[in-house]
C-alpha cells in the first residue's frame, strides 16, 4: 500500500506543478507589474515635454500616473514603445496619463526617433537631458516604469520592457483608474 500511496502523491504534485506551469505561462513576466507596498511617495518629476511645456506631477493628482524611462539607444524600450502608444489611446480617456521620460539624449535624437514610430505616439514625452531624474528615481535600468495612483503614491513598478497592452496590465489600471 505505501507504494501506491506514494505513486498518487507524485502524481498528484506532477498534476500540481503542472498546472502552476500552465498558469505560470498565461501571465509572462512582460504582462506584470510588481506591486510596491506599502505605497510610495516619489521624488520630484518636473521636466519639459517635447513642445517645452513643464510638467510636474505634483500637479496631476487626482490621475493614474504611468512613467516610464527610456532611451533611444535601448532596445527593449524600442520595443515596448508601440505598446505604450496603444494602451495611452485606451486608457487616455479614463484618466490614465503616460510620461515618457527620455534620459540624457539631445532633443534632435528624441524628435527624430519619435517621428519615425508608425502611428506617432499621442503620449507626453519629458527630456530628461542631464539623467537627474533618472538619478533621484533610483532607476537601475532602462526602460524602468512606475505607476502613479491617484493618491500620487508609487502603488507598481516595473524593470525591463513589457507590453503595456497585454490584458493583464490594462486590467491593473483600469482597476487603478476606478478607485
Amino acid at each position: 500500500h505505501m507504494k501506491t500511496y506514494n505513486t498518487k502523491i507524485i502524481i498528484a504534485l506532477i498534476m500540481l506543478c503542472g498546472t502552476l506551469a500552465v498558469q505560470a505561462a498565461i501571465i509572462s513576466p512582460s504582462q506584470m507589474l510588481t506591486k510596491v507596498t506599502p505605497a510610495k511617495t516619489p521624488p520630484p518629476l518636473k521636466l519639459k515635454d517635447t513642445d517645452g511645456k513643464i510638467w510636474d506631477i505634483k500637479d496631476l493628482k487626482g490621475k493614474v500616473v504611468l512613467i516610464n524611462f527610456w532611451a533611444t539607444w535601448c532596445p527593449p524600450c524600442r520595443k515596448e514603445m508601440p505598446s505604450l502608444g496603444r494602451l495611452n489611446e485606451k486608457l487616455k480617456s479614463k484618466g490614465l496619463v503616460v510620461l515618457e521620460v527620455n534620459s540624457q539624449e539631445s532633443e534632435d535624437k528624441v524628435f527624430a526617433y519619435i517621428s519615425e514610430l508608425e502611428p506617432v505616439p499621442t503620449f507626453t514625452v519629458l527630456l530628461d537631458k542631464q539623467g537627474e531624474f533618472m538619478y533621484r528615481w533610483k532607476v537601475k535600468g532602462l526602460p524602468s516604469t512606475f505607476v502613479l495612483n491617484k493618491d500620487g503614491k508609487i502603488v507598481y513598478s516595473a524593470l525591463g520592457g513589457r507590453e503595456f497592452d497585454s490584458d493583464n496590465i490594462v486590467k491593473i489600471l483600469s482597476n487603478l483608474l476606478k478607485q
